[in-house]
């Protein structure tokens, strides 16, 4: 069985707060949950170290950053001797424009999501990178029309 931290009601302010805005002030938040800025630096960085925080980034917005197509790709693997998943997976890993995969049940061994500037360079990228991995066999390729929403986790009281 896994081992989850114990979230008490102050971890959980701090939580709401930070990710609606992770660069608040310590202090700020400290005003707004009652207590001193030191308890709020010791709570959030216990939860950094047993992992419940996961790293501290920004934001990019893929359109401003000429990135218009966003596609998700399911992917057939089919090994050989000489090769492993994780072998297929790092040579995922090492194209750029794939921003998350997923080992998946059900059709696929695993889904992509991928920015990338065009269905042209998408195309390219499909071709060029992903097909010609040997140990992928079929792809299946999903264009997004819009994002209708991205969020984090509740966190509940």
């Amino acid at each position: 069985m896994a081992n989850y931290f114990h979230l008490d009601s102050l971890d959980k302010r701090i939580l709401k707060i930070l990710m609606k805005n992770a660069r608040i002030p310590f202090l700020e938040v400290a005003r707004q949950c009652g207590v001193s800025g030191a308890a709020i630096h010791q709570r959030t960085q216990k939860m950094i170290e047993d992992g419940v925080i996961a790293g501290s980034q920004f934001n990019i917005n893929p359109k401003r950053a000429n990135y218009l197509t966003c596609a998700f790709v399911g992917l057939q693997v089919n090994l050989t001797k000489e090769s492993t998943h994780d072998d297929v997976f790092r040579q995922i890993k090492g194209i750029p424009e794939i921003v998350e995969c997923h080992h998946i049940t059900g059709k696929y061994s695993l889904l992509l999501k991928m920015y990338t500037k065009s269905n042209e360079h998408l195309k390219q990228i499909l071709v060029e990178k992903i097909q010609s991995i040997v140990e992928i066999t079929s792809t299946e390729t999903f264009i997004s029309l819009e994002e209708g929403f991205t969020r984090q986790l509740p966190i509940e009281n």
